[in-house]
């Protein structure tokens, strides 16, 4: 039967089927020979989460935030002596971080609300493993995927700098500077002031 309730003529699903077959085994085959060659991924591809750990304060947001609890920190807090300071500062130490990608699906949340871009993605894919257990990266191998991250893309000239690169202006101009104008605006022509409005002509028998 149809969609419109009409019945098909018998044999026409499978005649149909075989149109495909016959069109299929018509065309070239396109096999990448893996791994001889190498696929041309994405720009944007997700294959490994790197960590820089040098910009991780522990703020355990992206912890907090996956979905799948597959990562793992432990710290500790210590003692730094800032001279001139009434009392000794504390600063966290990270001990431990941890990522399961058995668990991972490669959401990038984490990534995305690290707010010191300590997390990045990488393109790297081949890190399979015979024992599902080695796919817990601990901090080490998570940084030695840094190197294989690539760089970030240019900024758009036309768009408007980043808050990092106005500060870094106005530092540079020195206090009592004039910033620019994101936009300029169109220049509008004042409002007709009472005294510039056209006087009315009387009309004739008044």
């Amino acid at each position: 039967m149809s969609e419109h309730g009409e019945r098909s003529a018998p044999g026409k699903g499978l005649v149909n089927g075989l149109a495909v077959t016959l069109r299929t085994m018509t065309r070239r085959s396109t096999t990448q020979q893996y791994p001889d060659v190498e696929p041309d991924l994405p720009p944007r591809s997700r294959g490994v989460i790197a960590l820089l750990e040098e910009n991780c304060t522990v703020c355990m947001l992206c912890a907090r935030e996956c979905p799948d609890w597959c990562i793992y920190i432990d710290s500790h807090k210590e003692e730094v002596v800032v001279p001139g300071a009434a009392r000794a500062r504390q600063r966290n130490v990270l001990d431990r971080f941890d990522i399961d990608f058995s668990l991972c699906m490669y959401c990038g949340i984490c990534i995305e609300v690290c707010p010191f871009d300590a997390l990045h993605w990488s393109p790297e894919f081949e890190y399979s493993e015979m024992d599902v257990l080695d796919l817990l990266h601990d901090k080490n191998r998570l940084s030695d995927w840094m190197p294989t991250v690539p760089p970030p893309p240019a900024h758009d000239v036309l768009g408007e700098p980043s808050k990092e690169e106005s500060t870094a202006a106005r530092k540079a101009a020195g206090p009592g500077a004039a910033t620019p104008a994101r936009t300029a605006r169109p220049a509008t022509r004042p409002a007709a002031t009472p005294a510039e409005a056209p006087a009315e002509t009387p009309e004739p028998g008044r």
